[in-house]
């Protein structure tokens, strides 16, 4: 969760920099200063949005409007700093004279008494813990999210279309081998296809057409997966029934962490496969040639 923890911050930050300047050393232009692999340096007099390192040694000698947030090297703050000081992997040292006005959020930190610290002074792990049931508690939301939406879809395909439903069933059940390979050539294709057409300029309203459909196709596809799974699993009895079992099985199990995403993409891929093959099937489908009525023979009269 530590990791996860990084990321999140990390990226949090990043984006939420007006305008980050990624260096490979010691850099400061008066905006927020972000170092990939390097030192960062805020000399005396100057004064910066805010501080991030991702492997170096950070110097403030100046003033930070916002953050300084290191993951990996040591940090040593001589002047002051508006926001909190968070340091993953290295060493806090708050000279005598510095000022931070947020919470210090380190594990190997010596902060000299006439350094003052206006906020809190905890250990880092107070951080991941706190991000641990953010990210907790967003999985759940978008495991409810995900569920629910493919229960009501489902439902509404079954009544809007239940032929349909059970010709995608009886596809994906027969056609294993060619709803996979289906499902992955539209899963991938579909974006593809739509990229390629707004590069070439003429094709770009049908592909920005079809990137925003692409929540509609998938999600369709999704509710699919999980419904002819739920026909494989239970084959008898209504399709109200069959789809009911497969969308508990798929929904219960993907509510597991770091299986809910792969429970669902699957559920996708597979979905699209069969819906491709059943239209396939249509097309192939010879058409019976109508016939004309009978019509009986007339009495004859004698």
């Amino acid at each position: 969760m530590r990791r996860i923890a990084v990321v999140v911050l990390a990226g949090v930050l990043v984006v939420a920099a007006a305008s980050p300047a990624l260096a490979a050393g010691v850099q400061s232009n008066g905006k927020s200063l972000v170092v990939l692999s390097g030192d960062a340096y805020v000399p005396a007099g100057q004064t910066v949005e805010s501080v991030v390192t991702f492997d170096g040694a950070v110097l403030v000698n100046g003033h930070v409007r916002g953050a300084v947030v290191a993951f990996n090297g040591p940090v040593t703050i001589t002047g002051s700093i508006d926001g909190n000081v968070v340091v993953f992997d290295g060493v806090l040292t708050i000279a005598s004279g510095a000022r931070v006005s947020g919470n210090v959020f380190a594990d190997r930190r010596t902060i000299a008494p006439t350094a003052t610290v206006a906020g809190t002074v905890q250990p880092i792990a107070r951080i991941a813990w706190g991000l641990s049931w953010a990210s907790l508690i967003f999985g759940l939301a978008m495991w409810l999210a995900i569920a629910l939406s493919v229960l009501a879809l489902g439902l509404l395909l079954l009544w809007l279309a239940p032929r349909a439903a059970g010709a995608t069933a009886q596809a994906g059940t027969t056609a294993v081998p060619a709803a996979i390979g289906w499902g992955l050539g539209v899963f991938v294709g579909l974006p593809t296809l739509a990229m390629i057409a707004i590069v070439t300029l003429v094709g770009i309203p049908l592909g920005l057409g079809v990137l925003l459909a692409l929540a509609l196709i998938f999600a369709i596809g999704q509710t699919v997966g999980v419904w002819t799974f739920g026909r494989a699993v239970a084959p008898n009895g209504s399709p109200l029934r069959s789809f009911v079992i497969g969308w508990a099985i798929a929904s219960g199990v993907a509510v597991i962490p770091f299986v809910g995403g792969a429970v669902w993409l699957a559920a996708t891929i597979y979905g699209l496969g069969a819906l491709s093959v059943a239209a396939y099937r249509a097309r192939r489908a010879p058409v019976e040639p109508a016939t004309a009525p009978q019509v009986p023979p007339m009495p004859v009269s004698m």
